[in-house]
C-alpha cells in the first residue's frame, strides 16, 4: 500500500477560483517526493488535502490508507507537519514549547531527542521562542514535526531562512528519516534541495501536474550544454560543422541531446587542430533550467511569477495560497 494517494484531486474556493484541478499521483513508503511550482500553482492547496485541513472538492485522497480529512482521528497521530508558520506562543521557552506539544502527542518522543535531532538543544532552557532568529524557529518547527515519531512527514518550505549550514543539516535529516522509512513530502523553492533530496518530484502549474518523475528523469527532458572560449586567431567559421553552436562574440555555447559524443567531437577537432579551449565547460541540464522550462519560465499563464531561489536568504516567504 502507497503511503499518500492522490486520485484526480480537485479543490475549488468559494469564488469560484479552482485551485487544484485534478491532480494525481502516489507516494510509497519511505520515499521523500517533491511537489514543486511557481506561486499560485497550486502547491500549497494540495497539500493542505492531504494534511486533512480541508475536504476535497472532488477526487479522492488517501494518507496510509485512510481518508485524512473524514478519518483524521486515524490519520493523525501518524503524521507530522511543519507549516510555513509554526506562530507558537512567543513567551515560552523552547524546552516549554516543545514539552507541551509533547504533552499533546501521542507517543511522544522525548523533547529533548526531538531538538536535538535540529541542534536546538543548547537553546532549550531560558531562551523564549520570541528570542530565536528566523532560522532557529523553522528548526523548532521540524523538531516539533518529529516529536510523534511520525511514519509521513509533510514539510512545506523546510528551510527557508536557514543558512547553509543549517540547511546541509536539515538534508541530512531529512535522508536519515527516509532510512529509517519515513515518508516525506516536501514542497520548496530551492531547486537545489529537490534535486539533491528528492526520489521523485511533481511539477505543478495552474493546478495541475505537468511533469513528474525523478530528478534525472525531469532534466533530461532539457539539453546538456558544453561552453568554450573561441582561441584567440580562431575564426568561428572553423568550428567542427558535426558541433551545432550557438556563438556570441567569443563565447560558445553548444546545446546538445548527447554531451559525451558531442563533447568527444569537440575535444578532438581541438586536437588536431593543436588548439586549448579556455573556459571549457560541459554538463547535463540542471533541475532548475528544466523547471523554469516546464513551469512557464519567469512568468507562467496566470500571471504568477517564480519563485526559484539560487542561494540562502534569512527571509521568510509565505506561499500564495492556491
Amino acid at each position: 500500500m502507497d503511503a499518500i494517494e492522490v486520485h484526480e484531486l480537485k479543490r475549488r474556493y468559494a469564488q469560484g477560483f479552482e485551485a487544484v484541478r485534478g491532480v494525481s499521483f502516489s507516494v510509497p513508503p519511505g520515499e521523500v517526493f517533491a511537489l514543486l511550482g511557481t506561486n499560485g500553482a497550486g502547491k500549497t492547496s494540495t497539500v493542505e488535502l492531504l494534511e486533512g485541513l480541508a475536504r476535497p472538492s472532488a477526487g479522492r485522497v488517501r494518507v496510509l490508507g485512510h481518508d485524512p480529512y473524514g478519518e483524521r482521528s486515524r490519520v493523525r497521530h501518524r503524521t507530522g507537519v511543519m507549516l510555513q508558520e509554526g506562530g507558537f506562543p512567543s513567551e515560552l521557552t523552547v524546552a516549554e514549547t516543545a514539552r507541551m506539544w509533547a504533552g499533546c502527542t501521542t507517543g511522544a518522543r522525548p523533547p529533548a531527542e526531538a531538538l536535538g535531532f535540529v541542534g536546538l538543544a543548547g537553546r532549550r532552557e531560558g531562551v523564549r521562542v520570541k528570542q530565536l532568529s528566523g532560522g532557529e524557529r523553522r528548526r523548532l518547527d521540524l523538531a516539533l514535526a518529529l516529536i510523534g515519531r511520525p511514519e509521513v512527514l509533510f514539510l512545506d518550505e523546510p528551510t527557508t531562512g536557514l543558512d547553509a549550514e543549517g540547511r546541509r543539516g536539515t538534508w541530512d535529516l531529512v535522508r536519515r528519516l527516509r532510512d529509517e522509512g519515513t515518508t516525506v513530502l516536501l514542497t520548496t523553492h530551492y531547486l537545489e534541495e529537490a534535486e539533491s533530496l528528492a526520489d521523485r518530484l511533481a511539477i505543478m502549474r495552474a493546478g495541475r501536474i505537468v511533469a513528474a518523475g525523478t530528478p534525472e528523469e525531469i532534466t533530461a527532458t532539457r539539453p546538456s550544454r558544453i561552453r568554450f572560449t573561441l582561441p584567440e586567431g580562431v575564426d568561428a567559421g572553423r568550428l567542427p560543422p558535426s558541433v551545432p553552436t550557438e556563438v556570441r562574440g567569443r563565447r560558445v555555447e553548444v546545446p546538445t541531446d548527447e554531451l559525451q559524443q558531442t563533447l568527444l567531437a569537440l575535444l578532438r577537432w581541438a586536437e588536431d587542430h593543436d588548439l586549448e579551449l579556455p573556459g571549457l565547460d560541459a554538463r547535463s541540464a540542471s533541475l532548475e533550467e528544466a523547471f523554469l522550462a516546464i513551469a512557464g519560465g519567469p512568468e507562467d499563464p496566470d500571471g504568477a511569477a517564480a519563485d526559484v531561489r539560487h542561494t540562502p536568504a534569512d527571509t521568510t516567504k509565505t506561499e500564495v495560497p492556491a
